[in-house]
């Protein structure tokens, strides 16, 4: 039978999904009601948000503050040379609307932040990061493991990564990574090639959908790790992955700042010129790393950096002999 003759039968837009014994119609019902929170539109995000929409998710909230780039292309193949300059968050959404209008995209063009995470996390049933940010994924954590709600994550640098499911029942991220990653590096620094972050984003939806849907076993405690320079896949469980007693550093947002809090800003001049306020001490790593500084007692000390990872390592740095609170603020490139 030719299908695309007028008058021909249509077939049902999730047939070949529904076939399986896993799905059927009931479980293409549990996708229609799903609300799925989707941090970042990037390389991540544009295989997952493809394959959420294809599968018939109800709605979808993404929040991205970034804007498409002729360098994205490469990777990000949901958007084309019109997209340019337009905020990823909308330009997804027109391309999501043509792939699938029955799923309901909300764009949200704006950074996820200490301030909005419990709000977008509570509104969803499960969240996926995307967005390749250290900050990002530690306040995700946070919030979904506060509030009960599983969290898909996912991180990719060169040629290799890892794509785990944290929360919701199962350790957090802070349970399996209490330590800071070994390197500074980015896929803005690093590199990375396209069919190497796609295949990643590509596990995250398949990860969501397994988790809606109730498969078993559950991908939540479930980690793979892919290294597609030598075509490796490695997968392993951690369950019973221990949560630490207190979140030791906590992201906070720059409108929970206190007026007595020691802000310590950890950018130089050239990435921020005017630091988040006026009296912000200007200070390095290393000089905690020396003992140089020592804050007074009864303080709060705020390390500000621009991805978190510096203001993690002052902060443990100053762990070491100082015994007062401390928080983190991710703060971007801009004062």
């Amino acid at each position: 039978m030719d299908c695309s003759n007028t008058g021909a039968f249509q077939m049902n837009r999730y047939a070949r999904q529904e076939i399986l014994p896993e799905i059927g119609a009931e479980g293409q019902a549990k996708l229609r009601k799903a609300h799925v929170l989707v941090v970042g539109a990037g390389g991540l995000g544009c295989p997952a948000l493809q394959y959420l929409a294809g599968a018939g998710i109800g709605r979808i909230t993404l929040v991205d503050p970034d804007k498409v780039d002729r360098s994205n292309l490469h990777r990000q193949p949901l958007y084309g040379e019109s997209s340019i300059g337009q905020p990823k968050a909308q330009a997804a959404r027109e391309a999501l609307r043509d792939l699938n209008p029955e799923t309901e995209i909300t764009p949200i063009v704006a950074a996820l932040d200490p301030a909005n995470a419990e709000r977008l996390v509570a509104q969803a049933d499960i969240a996926m990061d995307c967005a390749d940010s250290f900050a990002a994924s530690y306040i995700l954590s946070d919030t979904c493991h506060a509030l009960g709600k599983p969290l898909i994550s996912a991180s990719v640098l060169g040629l290799s990564g890892y794509v785990g499911g944290f929360c919701g029942g199962a350790p957090s991220m802070r349970a399996v990574f209490p330590d800071l990653p070994k390197t500074l590096a980015t896929c803005a620094t690093a590199g990375v090639l396209g069919p190497v972050v796609g295949t990643f984003g590509a596990l995250q939806a398949q990860m969501v959908l397994a988790a809606l849907l109730g498969l078993e076993p559950s991908p939540l405690g479930n980690m793979v790790s892919v290294d597609l320079k030598r075509f490796s896949f490695r997968s392993f469980r951690f369950d019973n992955a221990p949560e630490p007693e207190r979140i030791p550093f906590p992201f906070i947002a720059p409108a929970s700042l206190r007026h007595d809090d020691l802000l310590v800003e950890l950018r130089g001049m050239e990435e921020a010129p005017q630091s988040l306020r006026g009296d912000a001490m200007r200070a390095s790593v290393d000089q905690f790393r020396e003992e140089s500084i020592v804050p007074p007692e009864g303080r709060r000390v705020v390390m500000c950096c621009r991805s978190g990872l510096r203001a993690w390592r002052a902060a443990s740095a100053l762990k070491r002999y100082w015994p007062g609170e401390i928080a983190l603020i991710a703060a971007g490139d801009a004062g």
